[in-house]
């Protein structure tokens, strides 16, 4: 039998290392109640990357949290998609998971991966959070039509983005309202996605979505 995980005497001890991946636990660990769990994908440009130090930012109660992490020949999008499915699975076999509300949350480069592999399985998310990362327009991802409209998405943006930035962005908003999909979009100042205020802002929409009124879809923990 797998062992379950035990609540964290400190905030300090939030963060620890799950087989390849870092795991983040909440303050307070209830091993019988479900919690949602975030998925992390950082830039692959940002080495510095933290995951105790942003789901502090993000709330130190109301999520489990868990980052990839990537074999040193792990190079390819199959890759770092199967790394997801493993941490997923993981994390479910170890902890309490409500399996309708795993999220993506990535920055950068990790941003435009979640919305990609959200979009490839939209059954298997609650939502999918972009922090600068830009929708992969080319790709093709909504041929899951159906499924992908009723999946809620949020991309934060950067108010200095560049004009091409800026267009690509307007882009995106005109494919989701022609699809009829769920977008939501956050613009901020500054150049930092991991702020404190950004973060705080992810913890509420987050939270808006596990305690909607609207009934979330059921999934298995892992790919549909």
């Amino acid at each position: 039998m797998p062992r379950r995980l035990e609540s964290p005497r400190r905030s300090g001890d939030a963060t620890a290392w799950l087989g390849d991946d870092r795991l983040f636990t909440p303050l307070g660990y209830e091993p019988g109640y479900d919690y949602p769990l975030l998925v992390w994908l950082p830039d692959p440009a940002n080495e510095r990357f933290d995951l105790g130090r942003a789901m502090k930012r993000v709330s130190l109660r109301n999520f489990l949290a868990v980052e990839p992490v990537l074999a040193e020949n792990d190079a390819t999008a199959v890759d770092r998609e199967d790394a997801v499915w493993r941490s997923i699975d993981r994390v479910c076999d170890r902890a309490s998971v409500n399996p309708s509300r795993i999220y993506l949350v990535g920055q950068g480069g990790g941003g435009t991966e979640a919305f990609r592999i959200a979009c490839r399985h939209p059954q298997a998310f609650g939502g999918v959070v972009s922090l600068g990362g830009a929708f992969p327009l080319e790709e093709g991802l909504f041929s899951r039509l159906f499924d992908v409209r009723r999946l809620p998405m949020l991309l934060c943006c950067n108010r200095e983005a560049s004009p091409a930035a800026a267009r690509h962005t307007d882009q995106t908003l005109r494919l989701f309202h022609a699809a009829g999909a769920m977008l939501a979009m956050r613009i901020y100042p500054g150049s930092n996605p991991l702020s404190k205020a950004v973060l705080a802002d992810i913890n509420r929409w987050l939270m808006d979505e596990v305690c909607g009124t609207s009934a979330p879809v059921a999934a298995s923990c892992g790919r549909e």
